[in-house]
């Protein structure tokens, strides 16, 4: 059977042929532009995967030559701005290799299936760049993709050894100064006169895209004990946090701080509808007896017995209906009645089945994922065993309102410390989060078009979902400028957001 969901989109005025940059604001006359009180000789960006110019799954050459802190330092340079560094990686493919062994994918591209649907697919090739060779540095871009918060400040965080058991990042790997090296003392050695600190949304990030797997760590002070996918507890961050600021300024640098955007309206979450599934009324009827017994009986009986209050009942009714419906799934936050539905006779699998079960609804996220999962078949060989209709979509596809809250809660926590450190230290405040939900909201024109967060179309995003395209992070620079320019008197020109590129086709 295939998928009840297919991503369609209009490929059409992409501006998939990426164009040689130019200036939103004219340069034609020399000396008009001035720095302020900013000094921009030695720039240093510090960051993880948005500040390494991560993209489409992978980082890749065109992606970090279209990252912000590159697309910026261009722009300083007409402030006087120095030499800007990125270690680059070796390919446009984007996988990474560990001593010969493939340990990353290759990046994502457009391409299009039998039935003319267009998608992301992973370009195929074989990986040039062995994070076991080290890049030549020093390098201003200190993006460090996967890093969260406290990874900054991770002694041996670059260590190649480390790779393998998770405890190293082959990125930093590739340009850590030493085995014990972290990512801020190597940045502050540089000495910036200039500098962006982007960094926390790895902090929720891993845990919404995982569809809330991990676990909300606030209260937990100590980070070791904390797993990939895990909310990193506020004060954690603020101590973190307030260290690197210092780190950065030690030297009397300026520079600007930028917020952490709401993750829940990159397209990764906005894609899949959660009202997915058409059922003709006679398939309703059939799959609505299947759930008779667990709707009259078992929910009822829970109710009864104390162990589930009527409000969790009421939500974990199923109910189709002929048109489109919400799929089932389970829900981790839901009282786990597999045990007490195997004492009461219910057969195991059936029971593990109900365990957790419910009907989602619309203040929950599907994510991106889903959509090759849902409407598809659990079993091959079981015409019946459809996911979303008889099967229930795993809870890693879905982001419940629970969990949104979490993240929000997490979220707001960090950017109070991160607004609050740059009026303490008097750096620029870059409002990352008002500026993506202008984007996702009504879309931001500019010369040519409107960029918005629609999947594909949209130009501000790239096919992972989560990352900018280069017309996005061509958006991201430009605001990151104006707040720079607004708190240290400059005059830095921003860039035509249009003479950059969106996605890219397969083989292109």
């Amino acid at each position: 059977m295939k998928n009840y969901i297919k991503i369609t989109a209009a490929i059409v005025a992409l501006g998939f042929i990426s164009c040689d940059p130019e200036f939103e604001t004219s340069v034609e006359d020399a000396g008009f532009y001035e720095s302020g009180t900013a000094d921009f000789s030695n720039y240093v960006a510090v960051g993880n995967s948005l500040t390494a110019g991560y993209a489409d799954g992978a980082l890749y050459i065109t992606g970090q030559e279209n990252s912000y802190p590159n697309i910026m330092a261009s722009q300083f340079t007409f402030v006087e701005g120095g030499e800007f560094t990125q270690p680059l990686v070796d390919d446009n493919l984007g996988g990474l290799l560990l001593g010969g062994t493939q340990i990353a994918e290759n990046r994502f591209v457009l391409a299009f299936d039998a039935d003319g649907n267009p998608g992301p697919v992973r370009l195929e090739g074989a990986p040039t760049t062995d994070v076991a060779t080290s890049a030549t540095g020093p390098f201003n871009n200190m993006g460090v993709p996967g890093a969260k918060s406290f990874h900054l400040n991770a002694p041996g965080y670059g260590n190649a050894a480390g790779i393998p058991t998770g405890a190293a990042n082959p990125y930093y790997a590739r340009f850590a100064t030493s085995a014990n090296a972290t990512v801020i003392a190597d940045a502050a050695s540089l000495n910036p006169t200039f500098f962006s600190l982007w960094i926390g949304n790895n902090d929720i990030l891993s845990y919404a895209t995982s569809g809330g797997a991990g676990v909300d760590q606030t209260g937990n002070l100590d980070p070791s004990t904390y797993g990939p996918n895990d909310i990193t507890d506020p004060n954690v961050f603020a101590s973190v946090y307030s260290g690197q600021v210092a780190a950065l300024t030690s030297g009397g640098a300026k520079g600007a701080l930028i917020n952490i955007a709401d993750v829940t309206s990159i397209p990764y979450f906005t894609t899949v509808p959660v009202q997915s599934i058409p059922l003709d009324a006679a398939t309703a009827d059939l799959v609505n007896g299947q759930f008779g017994l667990y709707n009259t009986v078992a929910l009822p009986g829970l109710v009864g017995a104390g162990i589930i209050t009527q409000e969790e009942a009421d939500l974990r009714a199923v109910n189709f209906q002929a048109g489109v419906n919400f799929p089932i799934m389970t829900d981790d936050d839901l009282t786990d009645v597999t045990a007490i539905l195997m004492a009461q006779g219910v057969p195991a699998e059936t029971a593990a089945l109900l365990g957790q079960l419910r009907q989602a609804n619309d203040t929950d996220l599907v994510v991106l994922t889903a959509s090759g999962v849902l409407g598809t078949l659990a079993d091959p060989a079981n015409p019946l065993s459809i996911i979303g209709v008889a099967v229930p979509l795993a809870d890693q596809f879905v982001l419940t309102s629970t969990e949104q809250g979490r993240v929000a809660a997490a979220a707001g926590a960090y950017n109070a410390v991160i607004e609050g450190l740059a009026a303490a230290n008097e750096l620029a405040f870059v409002d990352a989060k008002a500026a993506l939900a202008e984007v996702a909201a009504t879309g931001v024109p500019y010369n040519g078009g409107v960029l918005t967060s629609q999947f594909v179309t949209g130009g501000a995003f790239s096919l992972d979902g989560v990352h900018p395209s280069p017309r996005g992070y061509a958006f991201t620079a430009n605001a990151i400028i104006t707040a720079i320019n607004a708190q240290y008197g400059a005059t830095v020109p921003t860039v035509d957001i249009g003479n950059y590129a969106t996605i890219t086709l397969a083989n292109n």
